[in-house]
Protein backbone atom coordinates (compact mmCIF):
# COMPACT_ATOMS: atom_id res chain seq x y z
CA UNK A 1 0.00 0.00 0.00
CA UNK A 2 1.55 3.19 -0.75
CA UNK A 3 2.37 5.61 1.75
CA UNK A 4 0.11 8.41 2.55
CA UNK A 5 0.88 12.29 1.60
CA UNK A 6 0.86 14.29 4.49
CA UNK A 7 -1.72 16.61 4.23
CA UNK A 8 -1.49 20.03 2.75
CA UNK A 9 -1.65 23.51 4.31
CA UNK A 10 -2.34 26.32 1.51
CA UNK A 11 -6.20 26.30 1.84
CA UNK A 12 -5.98 30.20 0.63
CA UNK A 13 -9.13 30.85 2.84
CA UNK A 14 -9.25 34.37 2.01
CA UNK A 15 -9.65 33.47 -2.14
CA UNK A 16 -13.20 32.21 -2.49
CA UNK A 17 -13.40 29.66 -5.16
CA UNK A 18 -14.50 31.30 -8.48
CA UNK A 19 -18.06 30.16 -9.41
CA UNK A 20 -18.37 31.60 -13.47
CA UNK A 21 -22.01 31.12 -15.18
CA UNK A 22 -23.81 30.26 -11.70
CA UNK A 23 -23.41 31.36 -7.75
CA UNK A 24 -23.54 28.18 -6.55
CA UNK A 25 -19.80 27.14 -5.91
CA UNK A 26 -18.37 23.49 -8.12
CA UNK A 27 -21.59 23.62 -9.68
CA UNK A 28 -21.65 25.89 -12.89
CA UNK A 29 -20.87 22.47 -15.25
CA UNK A 30 -24.21 21.10 -13.91
CA UNK A 31 -27.12 20.67 -16.08
CA UNK A 32 -29.60 22.93 -16.52
CA UNK A 33 -32.21 20.59 -14.95
CA UNK A 34 -29.51 20.06 -11.94
CA UNK A 35 -28.83 23.67 -11.25
CA UNK A 36 -32.70 24.70 -10.97
CA UNK A 37 -33.11 22.12 -8.31
CA UNK A 38 -30.08 23.30 -6.50
CA UNK A 39 -31.28 26.89 -6.85
CA UNK A 40 -34.71 25.79 -5.48
CA UNK A 41 -32.69 25.12 -2.63
CA UNK A 42 -30.19 27.81 -1.97
CA UNK A 43 -31.58 31.37 -2.38
CA UNK A 44 -30.10 32.73 -5.29
CA UNK A 45 -29.99 36.40 -3.71
CA UNK A 46 -27.82 35.29 -0.65
CA UNK A 47 -25.99 32.39 -2.32
CA UNK A 48 -27.51 30.24 1.18
CA UNK A 49 -29.48 28.32 2.63
CA UNK A 50 -31.87 27.84 5.86
CA UNK A 51 -32.82 23.69 5.79
CA UNK A 52 -34.87 21.98 8.47
CA UNK A 53 -33.74 18.74 8.96
CA UNK A 54 -36.72 16.64 10.32
CA UNK A 55 -35.62 13.30 8.90
CA UNK A 56 -34.19 11.79 12.33
CA UNK A 57 -37.11 9.41 12.94
CA UNK A 58 -35.28 7.19 9.95
CA UNK A 59 -33.74 5.67 12.88
CA UNK A 60 -35.06 6.70 16.41
CA UNK A 61 -38.25 7.36 15.56
CA UNK A 62 -40.52 9.57 17.42
CA UNK A 63 -37.78 12.09 18.28
CA UNK A 64 -38.38 14.83 20.95
CA UNK A 65 -40.36 17.58 18.97
CA UNK A 66 -41.14 15.07 16.31
CA UNK A 67 -44.04 12.99 17.95
CA UNK A 68 -46.56 15.12 15.52
CA UNK A 69 -44.85 16.71 12.80
CA UNK A 70 -48.12 17.66 11.55
CA UNK A 71 -48.74 20.21 14.88
CA UNK A 72 -45.01 20.88 14.44
CA UNK A 73 -43.36 20.64 11.56
CA UNK A 74 -46.03 21.88 9.15
CA UNK A 75 -46.65 25.53 10.31
CA UNK A 76 -42.79 26.26 10.18
CA UNK A 77 -42.50 25.30 6.52
CA UNK A 78 -43.33 28.78 5.31
CA UNK A 79 -39.93 30.04 6.66
CA UNK A 80 -37.69 27.39 5.88
CA UNK A 81 -36.43 27.34 2.11
CA UNK A 82 -35.99 23.81 2.09
CA UNK A 83 -37.20 20.79 4.23
CA UNK A 84 -35.02 17.47 4.34
CA UNK A 85 -37.44 14.70 5.20
CA UNK A 86 -37.49 11.24 4.39
CA UNK A 87 -40.21 10.11 1.71
CA UNK A 88 -42.83 8.50 4.18
CA UNK A 89 -42.95 11.78 5.92
CA UNK A 90 -43.17 13.50 2.44
CA UNK A 91 -46.47 11.33 1.81
CA UNK A 92 -47.81 10.95 4.61
CA UNK A 93 -48.06 14.26 6.14
CA UNK A 94 -46.71 17.09 4.44
CA UNK A 95 -49.26 19.27 2.17
CA UNK A 96 -48.85 18.33 -1.53
CA UNK A 97 -49.63 22.40 -1.58
CA UNK A 98 -46.48 22.80 -0.46
CA UNK A 99 -44.25 24.90 -2.48
CA UNK A 100 -40.69 24.56 -0.72
CA UNK A 101 -37.96 22.28 -2.37
CA UNK A 102 -37.90 18.57 -0.35
CA UNK A 103 -34.91 17.09 -0.11
CA UNK A 104 -35.11 13.45 0.57
CA UNK A 105 -33.37 11.01 3.04
CA UNK A 106 -32.12 8.29 1.01
CA UNK A 107 -30.36 5.96 2.68
CA UNK A 108 -31.14 3.77 6.37
CA UNK A 109 -30.85 0.43 7.77
CA UNK A 110 -29.78 0.43 11.55
CA UNK A 111 -31.82 1.50 14.22
CA UNK A 112 -30.78 3.39 17.58
CA UNK A 113 -31.02 0.28 19.45
CA UNK A 114 -28.00 -1.69 17.11
CA UNK A 115 -24.52 -0.09 18.55
CA UNK A 116 -23.45 -0.03 14.68
CA UNK A 117 -25.30 2.81 12.94
CA UNK A 118 -23.14 3.28 9.58
CA UNK A 119 -24.27 -0.44 8.21
CA UNK A 120 -26.42 1.48 5.99
CA UNK A 121 -27.73 1.22 2.42
CA UNK A 122 -29.46 2.92 -0.12
CA UNK A 123 -33.05 2.78 1.14
CA UNK A 124 -35.05 4.58 -1.91
CA UNK A 125 -34.74 4.61 -5.81
CA UNK A 126 -34.35 7.53 -7.76
CA UNK A 127 -37.32 7.13 -9.89
CA UNK A 128 -38.99 7.67 -6.84
CA UNK A 129 -36.97 10.54 -5.71
CA UNK A 130 -38.39 12.31 -9.50
CA UNK A 131 -41.81 10.94 -8.66
CA UNK A 132 -41.98 12.58 -5.37
CA UNK A 133 -40.60 15.87 -7.63
CA UNK A 134 -37.96 16.36 -5.22
CA UNK A 135 -35.01 19.22 -5.21
CA UNK A 136 -32.15 16.39 -4.13
CA UNK A 137 -31.29 13.27 -2.14
CA UNK A 138 -29.53 13.13 1.06
CA UNK A 139 -27.03 9.72 1.99
CA UNK A 140 -24.85 9.21 4.80
CA UNK A 141 -21.58 8.37 4.49
CA UNK A 142 -19.25 6.75 7.27
CA UNK A 143 -15.92 7.86 6.42
CA UNK A 144 -13.69 6.08 8.48
CA UNK A 145 -16.53 4.11 9.79
CA UNK A 146 -16.59 0.11 9.69
CA UNK A 147 -18.70 -0.22 6.89
CA UNK A 148 -16.91 2.61 5.09
CA UNK A 149 -16.38 0.89 1.60
CA UNK A 150 -20.42 0.34 1.48
CA UNK A 151 -21.31 3.76 2.46
CA UNK A 152 -19.23 5.40 -0.09
CA UNK A 153 -19.75 2.95 -2.94
CA UNK A 154 -23.90 3.73 -1.87
CA UNK A 155 -23.21 7.47 -2.33
CA UNK A 156 -21.70 7.02 -5.60
CA UNK A 157 -24.50 4.61 -6.84
CA UNK A 158 -26.85 7.44 -5.76
CA UNK A 159 -24.91 9.91 -7.62
CA UNK A 160 -25.02 8.39 -10.60
CA UNK A 161 -28.69 7.48 -10.72
CA UNK A 162 -28.93 11.33 -9.41
CA UNK A 163 -26.59 12.47 -12.39
CA UNK A 164 -29.20 10.18 -14.58
CA UNK A 165 -32.23 11.92 -13.38
CA UNK A 166 -31.21 15.34 -13.01
CA UNK A 167 -31.33 14.74 -9.38
CA UNK A 168 -28.38 16.35 -6.94
CA UNK A 169 -26.98 14.56 -4.11
CA UNK A 170 -26.02 15.58 -0.80
CA UNK A 171 -23.62 13.76 1.00
CA UNK A 172 -23.51 13.70 4.86
CA UNK A 173 -20.51 13.53 7.31
CA UNK A 174 -21.35 10.83 9.48
CA UNK A 175 -19.11 10.28 12.77
CA UNK A 176 -18.89 7.47 15.12
CA UNK A 177 -18.80 7.24 18.35
CA UNK A 178 -14.99 7.16 18.40
CA UNK A 179 -14.35 9.40 15.80
CA UNK A 180 -12.49 12.60 16.44
CA UNK A 181 -14.85 15.78 15.22
CA UNK A 182 -11.80 18.18 14.08
CA UNK A 183 -11.03 20.39 11.04
CA UNK A 184 -8.35 17.56 9.83
CA UNK A 185 -11.22 14.51 9.91
CA UNK A 186 -13.64 16.80 8.02
CA UNK A 187 -11.54 17.95 5.78
CA UNK A 188 -10.84 14.41 4.85
CA UNK A 189 -14.23 13.32 5.09
CA UNK A 190 -16.00 16.45 2.75
CA UNK A 191 -13.08 15.96 -0.16
CA UNK A 192 -13.60 12.39 -0.32
CA UNK A 193 -17.50 12.75 -0.37
CA UNK A 194 -17.11 15.42 -3.41
CA UNK A 195 -14.30 13.64 -5.16
CA UNK A 196 -16.39 10.90 -5.54
CA UNK A 197 -19.57 13.15 -7.04
CA UNK A 198 -21.84 14.51 -3.99
CA UNK A 199 -23.21 18.00 -5.12
CA UNK A 200 -22.56 19.82 -1.87
CA UNK A 201 -21.92 18.51 1.81
CA UNK A 202 -23.66 18.27 5.04
CA UNK A 203 -21.08 18.49 7.84
CA UNK A 204 -20.63 19.54 11.44
CA UNK A 205 -19.07 23.02 13.01
CA UNK A 206 -15.64 22.68 14.82
CA UNK A 207 -14.45 26.12 16.14
CA UNK A 208 -10.95 25.78 14.95
CA UNK A 209 -10.78 25.65 11.62
CA UNK A 210 -13.80 25.28 10.05
CA UNK A 211 -12.90 27.92 7.40
CA UNK A 212 -9.95 25.01 6.03
CA UNK A 213 -13.04 22.71 5.61
CA UNK A 214 -14.64 25.10 3.29
CA UNK A 215 -12.35 25.65 1.62
CA UNK A 216 -10.73 22.54 0.53
CA UNK A 217 -14.25 21.27 -0.56
CA UNK A 218 -14.68 22.13 -4.10
CA UNK A 219 -18.56 21.98 -3.60
CA UNK A 220 -21.24 23.91 -1.11
CA UNK A 221 -21.30 22.74 2.82
CA UNK A 222 -24.22 22.89 4.59
CA UNK A 223 -23.75 23.01 8.52
CA UNK A 224 -25.69 20.62 10.39
CA UNK A 225 -27.16 21.81 13.31
CA UNK A 226 -26.31 18.33 15.89
CA UNK A 227 -27.66 18.43 19.16
CA UNK A 228 -29.80 20.99 21.01
CA UNK A 229 -27.94 23.97 22.19
CA UNK A 230 -28.81 26.93 24.26
CA UNK A 231 -30.60 29.33 21.41
CA UNK A 232 -27.56 32.33 22.02
CA UNK A 233 -24.98 29.27 21.16
CA UNK A 234 -27.00 27.64 18.48
CA UNK A 235 -26.88 30.62 16.52
CA UNK A 236 -23.32 31.95 17.08
CA UNK A 237 -22.42 28.61 15.56
CA UNK A 238 -25.04 29.66 12.45
CA UNK A 239 -23.49 32.94 11.85
CA UNK A 240 -19.59 31.47 12.17
CA UNK A 241 -20.13 28.68 9.92
CA UNK A 242 -21.20 31.11 7.46
CA UNK A 243 -18.82 33.32 7.78
CA UNK A 244 -16.53 30.60 7.12
CA UNK A 245 -17.85 29.89 3.70
CA UNK A 246 -20.73 27.48 4.71
CA UNK A 247 -23.63 27.82 2.45
CA UNK A 248 -26.01 27.59 4.90
CA UNK A 249 -27.56 25.27 7.55
CA UNK A 250 -29.65 22.21 7.58
CA UNK A 251 -30.80 22.55 11.24
CA UNK A 252 -32.95 20.40 13.31
CA UNK A 253 -33.38 20.00 16.98
CA UNK A 254 -31.77 23.47 17.28
CA UNK A 255 -35.01 24.76 15.41
CA UNK A 256 -37.87 22.42 16.22
CA UNK A 257 -36.58 21.82 20.06
CA UNK A 258 -36.48 25.28 21.09
CA UNK A 259 -38.71 26.82 23.27
CA UNK A 260 -39.89 28.55 20.34
CA UNK A 261 -39.24 27.30 17.07
CA UNK A 262 -41.35 29.96 14.85
CA UNK A 263 -38.66 32.45 16.65
CA UNK A 264 -35.93 30.49 15.88
CA UNK A 265 -36.46 29.58 12.80
CA UNK A 266 -36.95 33.09 11.87
CA UNK A 267 -33.65 34.60 13.91
CA UNK A 268 -31.78 31.42 12.06
CA UNK A 269 -32.66 32.85 8.13
CA UNK A 270 -31.53 36.18 9.50
CA UNK A 271 -28.00 35.01 10.38
CA UNK A 272 -28.02 33.28 7.35
CA UNK A 273 -29.40 35.39 4.76
CA UNK A 274 -28.80 39.19 6.14
CA UNK A 275 -25.67 38.24 7.88
CA UNK A 276 -27.04 39.52 11.28
CA UNK A 277 -24.70 39.09 14.10
CA UNK A 278 -25.65 36.39 17.02
CA UNK A 279 -26.84 38.60 19.19
CA UNK A 280 -28.73 41.39 17.28
CA UNK A 281 -30.53 37.76 16.02
CA UNK A 282 -30.87 36.40 19.64
CA UNK A 283 -32.69 39.70 20.78
CA UNK A 284 -35.11 39.05 17.10
CA UNK A 285 -35.63 35.37 18.93
CA UNK A 286 -36.78 37.46 21.86
CA UNK A 287 -39.13 39.35 20.64
CA UNK A 288 -40.58 37.23 18.40
CA UNK A 289 -40.77 34.80 21.37
CA UNK A 290 -42.44 37.46 22.61
CA UNK A 291 -44.94 38.24 20.24
CA UNK A 292 -46.27 34.63 19.76
CA UNK A 293 -46.06 32.20 16.45
CA UNK A 294 -47.60 34.84 14.61
CA UNK A 295 -44.57 37.43 15.02
CA UNK A 296 -42.41 34.79 13.54
CA UNK A 297 -44.64 34.49 10.94
CA UNK A 298 -44.39 37.89 9.94
CA UNK A 299 -40.95 38.41 10.41
CA UNK A 300 -40.63 35.60 8.26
Amino acid sequence: MPEADKEGARYFTDQPQSTPGFYLKGSHQLDWGMKNRMARVFDPSSGRTVMLAIDHGYFQGPTTGLERIDLSIVPLLPQCDALFCTRGILRTVIPAECRKPMVLRASGGPSILREELSDEQIAMDMADAVRLNAAGVGIQVFIGGEHETRSVHNMTKLVDAGLNAGVPVMGITAVGKNMVRDAKYFRLACRIIAELGAHYVKTYYVEDGFETVTASCPVPIVMAGGKKLPELDALTMAYNAVQQGAAGVDMGRNIFQSEAPAAMIAAVGAVVHKNMKPKEAFELFNALKAQGAQGAMRAA
